[in-house]
């Protein structure tokens, strides 16, 4: 089933919406003509910025907290779906009670809120990371989970609160694997070091991933939030290809129009360091400058069947990974986040 404007109707509340992914939703339903609804912080440069891009394409957005009551009362007045992306994520400097305010308990502060405003359903993003590492193993929605980090338990903590309200709303899960494309600045350290010769692979490289570019995420998020199959389940929204870390660097080496990366160095000495810096920077609210969740990159695999989101939504993933990395580095270039190739390099290259 595609999610299409016939669903114009449906009346969106999008959280987390000057966050990578809630953008990229936002300005894709009001794209397609629903009535959408945004929300999200706007602290940081990223998120100003984003937050103008959202209202310069007719988004309507207010900014907040979603601890703020009043805030929350006003965002559902006649909203009739939810799409829940807001989450404390990459703040390695912060406490746990700060995960467990934002990830969990603002949570149920809002389900609680959609119930009495009489939202019809609430769709929630989670994450892959519950899961834990799972090595070789291929993974689906009932694979065990095994969260490692303050970040993952919230989350998985959070799908219990999602699961409680389960006869008052119709209520889905979206366990989103790594994402990428326009919009995204996660990776750009990755693209610019390829494209600058700086990369170095910590690790072998041979762990697997199953990245989903984000317009295909979108599109699944959208669907999620309309198909009645999609009341009371949980979903694994991955990729359709499977790569280890080195078939990524390839891939975008070669979008880039660079050699493969060659250094590698081994995983233990960062992993020792990440340990140091994770004990002794957070207690000042210093961020580590590496930590655990970061080398996460390197040495974690994820694999997954995406059969339950194919035969109950129809959804399934389009975008190929060169594809979706050579749409990236436009979307990069075109905001001068990555240099532009030399001309004469470019010559020389193509003369060779």
């Amino acid at each position: 089933m595609t999610y299409t404007s016939t669903t114009s109707a449906q009346k969106l509340l999008v959280t987390g919406a000057t966050g990578f992914i809630g953008s990229r939703l936002a300005l894709r339903a009001h794209q397609l003509g629903l009535d959408v609804l945004a929300t999200g912080r706007a602290e940081l440069h990223i998120e100003v910025e984003r937050l103008q891009e959202l209202r310069a394409a007719g988004v309507r957005v207010e900014t907040g907290m979603l601890q703020d009551l009043a805030l929350v009362d006003r965002l559902l007045q006649d909203r009739d779906t939810v799409i829940h992306l807001a989450a404390a994520q990459h703040e390695a400097e912060m406490p746990e009670s700060y995960f467990r305010a934002i990830n969990v308990d603002a949570v149920r502060t809002l389900l609680s809120a959609c119930r009495n405003h009489n939202v019809r359903r609430f769709v929630y993003g989670s994450t892959i990371g519950v899961y834990g590492d799972a090595g070789e193993s291929l993974l689906d929605e009932d694979s065990p989970v095994r969260p490692d980090n303050v970040y993952t338990n919230t989350k998985l903590e959070a799908e219990s609160v999602l699961r409680s309200f389960e006869n008052d709303l119709e209520t889905c899960i979206v366990r989103i694997s790594e994402t990428y494309g326009p919009g995204d600045r996660r990776l750009l350290k990755l693209f610019r070091s390829i494209a600058r010769g700086h990369f170095v692979m910590i690790g072998s490289g041979n762990n697997r991933r199953q990245c989903i570019h984000v317009d295909d995420l979108v599109r699944g998020l959208l669907t999620a939030a309309q198909h009645p199959n999609a009341v009371r389940r949980t979903f694994v929204f991955a990729g359709s290809e499977i790569m280890t870390t080195q078939e990524m660097v390839r891939r975008i080496a070669h979008v880039l129009d660079r050699k493969p990366p060659r250094l590698q160095l081994p995983m233990w000495p960062f992993v020792a360091a990440a340990g140091v810096m994770e004990t002794t920077l957070p207690p000042l609210r210093l961020a580590p400058p590496l930590h655990s969740r970061r080398l996460d990159f390197f040495r974690k695999s994820f694999v997954f069947s995406t059969v339950r989101a194919h035969s109950l939504l129809g959804f399934q993933p389009t975008i190929d990974f060169l594809t979706g990395a050579a749409d990236t580095v436009s979307w990069y270039r075109a905001r001068s986040l990555l240099p532009r190739p030399d001309v004469t390099e470019v010559t020389n290259r193509q003369s060779a």
